[in-house]
């Protein structure tokens, strides 16, 4: 896990859970959401903790982490995690009694040249790229979460 996130998440409150962390953004709900987003740069980390998710927004103007939690979503309130598979990206359909959240996450093949690489590798450095290695099982991780 990146150090930054690993901080800015314990500043804010929260226990990480190691290499439970990813890139994401909202997901949009049509073709013409789909044209927009993808001029869109507000990216997410995802990070799951002890007892709940959280997003952490990057900074659309500079790229680096910004010191807010703009998500909290406790455990006990996720009722199913779908993940759906849409070309380059996953999507994370997350459902609670009142509510739907849906992010997509860019998938780890190509991740290296995509976003979520270049914003993974900002706190990790070159080479490293933490959404990759994290992505897999922390996918399995929020499927879990649907399942209890």
């Amino acid at each position: 896990m990146a150090n930054e996130v690993k901080k800015f998440t314990q500043e804010a409150g929260y226990e990480p859970l190691e290499n439970r962390c990813i890139i994401v953004k909202y997901a949009p709900e049509n073709l013409s959401e789909k044209l927009a987003a993808f001029f869109n740069s507000e990216f997410y980390v995802l990070q799951m903790c002890k007892h709940e998710i959280i997003l952490l927004p990057f900074n659309t103007t500079w790229g680096n982490l910004r010191k807010d939690v703009s998500l909290v979503l406790p455990y006990e309130d996720v009722q199913s995690v779908e993940l759906r598979d849409d070309l380059l990206n996953t999507v994370i359909t997350i459902r609670t009694g009142s509510d739907t959240i849906r992010l997509t996450t860019q998938q780890a093949e190509l991740s290296d040249l995509r976003s979520s690489g270049i914003y993974a590798s900002i706190y990790a450095g070159f080479f490293k790229n933490w959404h990759k290695e994290n992505l897999d099982g922390t996918l399995s991780a929020l499927k879990e979460l649907g399942e209890h």
